[in-house]
């Protein structure tokens, strides 16, 4: 190495002395420097420093208490204090742990390990912060057979380990992850799933209380007023459906042998509710032949699923298999599911707007803000309706010249915007439209919008209102001079409404959808939806609860 310069070399803590004979220099652990020439002292040498071994018994003498703790920056990421599921990498972090493996809707899995007493409430509140789900309520973990076509919703109690400790070693059964709004529906509206003529004469009703009254009081004891009815049951052996009168109490399922007689010498007992599982079944009519679609089973939960231990039977609607199902989870829960109702209820909200909605429409009234001393509700009916006008006749103006202002001009909202929300579901059938409602939970409310397969250009709102789905068209803003589009098969009456609808769409140059023959225009659908979230129109009840699909 070559220095230019005056510099010399300078040793420092040199072990050994230069020996008198001057004929060589020996340097043991010596630094070397390199000074320049000058007057100035040499700098001080630089002391670098050195990693220091820590022993164990020295940690232990020393508090560590004092040192800073660093934030998380992701808390998200982490499982909750006290919780029973357990976050980390692929390999177990106890031995006692089980992995368990979660699909959501679009067949993408996510693989969780958890103690063994971890519930499906617990899980449910780990998808949620692990999948960034918009809000935390009514998930629901579904126990899915999908070759013997049977899924059911699991408890919020109960142990997701020991429920698939029941499942056979090779099959398809897994655990799907999904919205479900109807779990504890019938606390909310006890009337429309426990309908007056499935309630057993030998209830109580005639001390002064309506069935209404008796089934409430019923529900917040934790229990559950007697059902029966007729149902079609699978026999034995055969592929054969019999119509049979049920009864179900509390001391377990009956069937009568003689009409509906309720005799006890008529009566035969089919099974013990506290070892039951009711499932319902997706596509009956071709696994099982059943008659209609509403088909239920029941079966020992203890016991492996195999086709010929199920009980299978038929209701004649949705509104008669909902009661069925209900009451066998509460006359076998009893008042834990009043306790799981309660808890989620209590539960925090990520959405505080949506926390803050009445939960009833009820609750809502007509306000009159027009005087100075503040506003007064409106108490006559007339005078209500009339505000109600008044009011949609000035959303409509303000829209109007909202969309109508330079810098919101038409293509600065694009007519796709759509496809980005939540509840739009593309070019799914009205067959698989209702499978997703019905999934979801049928509760009023509950709505999706796709795309028409028979009108091109169209689109459908399929909404749920008393236990059954409603499909209302979207007509689409196209001008009047193409007339009826290619491949429309409509009737002379709605191909003249559709005609004076496009007329009245058309208006002042701009395109608008409708469904109300153009009493009400929207420059998208997503207008339309934000309007009839709050506004009925021609809907029988204001959209609620997107369907939507997560993915894991």
């Amino acid at each position: 190495m070559e220095v230019q310069g005056q510099w010399a070399e300078v040793f420092e803590g040199s072990d050994r002395q230069e020996d008198s004979g001057g004929e060589g220099e020996l340097l043991g652990s010596s630094t070397v420097t390199l000074a320049p020439l000058v007057a100035n002292p040499p700098p001080p040498p630089v002391r670098r420093s050195q990693p220091l071994v820590i022993h164990k018994s020295r940690m232990n003498s020393v508090g560590l208490s004092s040192v800073p703790s660093i934030p998380n920056p992701f808390p998200e990421l982490c499982s909750p204090s006290q919780s029973p599921v357990l976050i980390g990498s692929l390999s177990p972090p106890r031995s006692d742990t089980h992995l368990i493996k979660v699909f959501g809707e679009d067949s993408h899995s996510r693989s969780l390990w958890v103690i063994p007493r971890a519930t499906a409430r617990d899980v449910c509140h780990l998808l949620v912060q692990t999948a960034h789900c918009s809000d935390q309520e009514n998930w629901a973990l579904i126990e899915l057979h999908s070759a013997l076509g049977l899924e059911r919703v699991l408890e919020d109690h109960e142990v997701v380990v020991e429920v698939q400790a029941a499942w056979p070693s090779e099959s398809d059964t897994k655990l799907l992850f999904r919205k479900n709004y109807a779990k504890y529906e019938f606390f909310r509206t006890p009337v429309l799933f426990f309908p007056k003529h499935m309630i057993s004469d030998s209830a109580d009703v005639t001390k002064g209380m309506t069935s209404a009254e008796l089934i409430q009081n019923l529900l917040q004891s934790g229990t559950c007023p007697e059902i029966q009815g007729f149902l079609h049951v699978r026999e034995p052996s055969r592929k054969a459906w019999k119509k049979v009168y049920f009864f179900l109490r509390r001391s377990g399922l009956y069937c009568s042998t003689k009409g509906s007689s309720k005799e006890p010498r008529h009566l035969q007992y089919v099974a013990d509710l506290e070892d039951l599982n009711v499932y319902s079944i997706t596509n009956s009519r071709k696994l099982y032949g059943a008659p209609v679609d509403f088909t239920f089973c029941v079966k020992p939960s203890k016991d492996r699923i195999r086709a010929q231990d199920l009980k299978l039977l038929c209701a004649e609607n949705e509104q008669t298999r909902t009661c069925w199902t209900s009451a066998f989870r509460l006359f076998k829960y009893g008042r834990q599911l009043h306790c799981n109702y309660q808890l989620s209820q209590s539960a925090p909200r990520l959405q505080e707007v949506v926390s803050q909605r009445c939960e009833s429409e009820a609750s809502l009234v007509a306000m009159d803000f027009s005087g100075k001393a503040g506003g007064r509700v409106i108490q006559n009916a007339w005078e209500a309706q009339s505000a109600e006008r008044e009011e949609g006749q000035a959303w409509r103006r303000r829209e109007a010249l909202r969309c109508s202002l330079p810098n919101l001009t038409p293509g600065s909202r694009p007519s796709s915007i759509h496809r980005t929300q939540l509840w739009f579901h593309g070019g799914v059938s009205r067959k698989q439209a209702q499978r997703l409602i019905e999934e979801q939970g049928l509760v009023d409310g509950m709505f999706l919008i796709r795309e028409s397969q028979q009108h091109a250009q169209c689109f459908v709102l399929s909404l749920c209102y008393k236990l059954k789905t409603k499909h209302y068209l979207v007509i689409p803003p196209l001008p009047v001079t193409k007339g009826v589009p290619q491949g429309w098969i409509l009737s002379p009456m709605l191909c003249s409404i559709y005609i004076n609808n496009i007329a009245q769409c058309e208006e002042d140059g701009r395109k608008y959808y409708t469904m109300d023959d153009g009493l009400t225009l929207f420059i998208d659908l997503l207008q339309l939806v934000e309007f009839h979230q709050i506004n009925k129109g021609i809907l029988p009840v204001c959209l609620k609860h997107p369907c939507v699909c997560v993915a894991l």
